[in-house]
């Protein structure tokens, strides 16, 4: 049984940093690509990072050179460290995953198979 569960998530002031945790279970970690969305009130679900088998990674653009993705085999976790938020990052965070044996990843929300229940991320004064 796959299992995705988001932590980490939490009140932060604008410019300030946070680190959200995606720890999967039920299928072999290190042949998927895990992905990163994010859904704000009101909006779609929009495509934030991913990180392939690889280690290749893709960024949207709004958060290009702000947040990090990373994974650690070991720990069938992958991180999104999220530094200089702003107000408009605020928004309920997902990982999801999809199986490829491509080297990189894709932010094609109908892709991913899986999703964990997501993570409340408020940026705020």
């Amino acid at each position: 049984q796959v299992q995705l569960v988001e932590s980490g998530g939490g009140l932060v002031q604008p410019g300030g940093s946070l680190t959200l945790s995606c720890e999967a279970s039920g299928f072999t970690f290190n042949v998927n690509v895990i992905g990163w969305f994010r859904q704000a009130p009101g909006k779609e679900r929009e495509g934030v990072s991913c990180i392939s088998r690889a280690g290749r990674t893709r960024y949207s653009d709004p958060v290009k050179s702000r947040f990090t993705i990373s994974k650690d085999n070991a720990k069938n976790t992958v991180y999104l460290k999220m530094n200089s938020l702003k107000v408009e990052d605020t928004a309920v965070y997902f990982c999801a995953i999809y199986y490829s044996a491509e080297s990189e990843c894709d932010l094609t929300r109908s892709r991913y198979g899986y999703w964990g229940q997501g993570t409340q991320v408020t940026v705020s004064s």
